[in-house]
């Protein structure tokens, strides 16, 4: 028995010893690579004049969908933002999903709306469109409200595609904040097509927590008071400014924030649109997109725009964070099992072999494994057989190397985009860096770990999703 668990011991140390080497180095190619593509890209666009975009004769049209369940604390002040921003020839579609507050009422009261006739083909399945409405006041022409049966936010958006006429497709969710110029800078990818289809592009979303909002635009940026709203800052950093931007530039971009995204609007109806049987909606489509770009053979590519674009508030209580880890978990579950056949796939190029493979083991087997290593570790100390001096060697590597990782990309964003202008938040911040991982990563793996349980009984519901609403501008003198 003893020379069995020395074996397993020994097993385990080696395991763990490999998979923190696989796991930081994968980190760390990724962050300078990010670094790299980041000052490429700031130094490529700094003599853009976006303003020409606007003149351009051929422009694209553009529909930005917003679906709206419960949204009533600031569904005024985000479609007032949505009709202001910077752009030629674009529409805002509101989707009310069957709200039970008074979301559809606040729209119709504050944009003077009438229900109208209003032609369209229910060209990917949806839930019963009971009507569409414009207003009666010119000013706000740009804007359809469509009101339909509650089925969630991928049906919404099936049905704001289905009324759009546009050629590009903005999901964005109700509750975010777009920058004025954040469709010149997303359109700008496919003006530069060359050879391969643009399909897609996502941007950065910030967090517009404890944030002055006025006028449904981010006046004066403060870093969130609420621990847990400021500790998703620094995971927003890092996944949008050291994930995403190599991923973009690697070919295996899986994942498009459903809060923000730009889309080709016939490939997005050739793919049948959003899945209303995954929660994971905006991940399962991208991959889908690109499946049937591979498959027919057809030159693509999904890109990246790290400029900040959007403001989304995010969770405040530890009850609604956890649900929605639990969803976004369930969502990439649902998304690898339904495209299984990509993994390491040749056909699906760098996507199957690189970033499906990397979601795999990083993303979605990552937390179980440490979860389950940690049980089998304290196993082995209730037994008296843990090298300490080994496990605290570790640990303190581990701990440091995470603490640097979110310090980097605090200071890299602090020297490209500088969003925070305090001095203190900026420490703050990096002094939720050090708290980070004994008082929040716990939770998000213990949520992880929930997500996939829920994923394995089959459970498919959202959970609801509170929120308090954008704070008022403060008064000043």
């Amino acid at each position: 028995m003893e020379k069995w668990i020395d074996i397993l011991e020994f097993i385990l140390y080696n395991f763990i010893f490999v998979l923190t080497v696989i796991i930081f180095s994968a980190y760390v190619i990724l962050a300078v690579f990010s670094a790299v593509m980041l000052t490429r890209y700031l130094r490529k666009n700094s003599y853009v004049d976006y303003n020409s975009i606007i003149l351009a004769p051929l422009i694209p049209t553009i529909s930005v969908i917003a679906p709206a369940y419960n949204e009533s604390k600031s569904i005024v002040a985000n479609i007032r933002a949505l009709l202001s921003l910077y752009y030629n020839d674009f529409e805002v579609i509101v989707v009310n999903d069957g709200s039970k507050d008074d979301t559809l009422e606040k729209i119709i009261d504050a944009y003077d709306l009438e229900r109208v006739n209003y032609f369209f083909d229910y060209r990917i399945p949806c839930k019963r469109i009971r009507g569409v409405y414009k207003s009666r006041n010119r000013s706000f022409k740009k804007l359809t409200v469509i009101d339909k049966v509650n089925g969630g936010k991928a049906d919404s958006l099936n049905a704001g595609i289905n009324v759009s006429k546009n050629k590009l497709v903005v999901s964005i969710d109700a509750d975010s904040i777009m920058e004025p110029d954040a469709l010149l800078k997303m359109v700008k990818p496919f003006l530069e097509e060359k050879g391969k289809k643009v399909i897609g592009t996502g941007g950065v979303l910030r967090i517009a927590n404890s944030c002055e909002i006025e006028g449904g635009l981010v006046r004066r940026v403060h870093l969130p008071g609420n621990f847990l709203a400021r500790v998703q800052v620094l995971e927003y950093t890092r996944a949008f400014l050291m994930g995403r931007m190599a991923w973009a530039r690697l070919d295996g971009l899986l994942l498009i924030s459903g809060a923000l995204g730009m889309f080709d609007r016939e490939v997005m109806i050739r793919a049948g649109g959003y899945s209303t049987e995954t929660v994971g909606e905006d991940m399962e489509l991208v991959v889908r997109m690109r499946r049937l770009m591979a498959e027919e053979k057809v030159p693509y590519e999904v890109t990246y725009i790290p400029d900040p674009l959007c403001w989304t508030e995010v969770p405040e209580r530890m009850r609604i964070l956890g649900r929605q880890r639990n969803r976004w978990t369930r969502g990439t579950a649902e998304t690898l099992w339904l495209h299984r056949k990509i993994f390491l796939n040749p056909r699906y190029g760098k996507f199957g072999m690189l970033g499906y493979t990397y979601w795999f083991f990083f993303e979605w087997l990552a937390p179980l494994v440490e979860f389950f290593g940690l049980i089998y570790f304290g196993i082995l100390a209730v037994l008296g057989h843990i090298n300490w001096s080994f496990f605290l060697l570790l640990l303190g590597f581990v701990y440091t190397f995470a603490v640097s990782l979110s310090i980097w990309a605090v200071l890299f964003e602090e020297m490209t985009f500088h969003k925070y202008e305090k001095k203190r938040d900026v420490f703050k911040l990096i002094g939720t860096a050090f708290l980070e991982p004994f008082f929040y990563h716990p939770l998000t793996v213990l949520w992880a770990v929930k997500g996939n349980y829920d994923f394995f009984i089959g459970k498919k519901s959202w959970g609801k999703m509170e929120r308090t609403g954008f704070e008022k501008p403060k008064n000043t003198v």
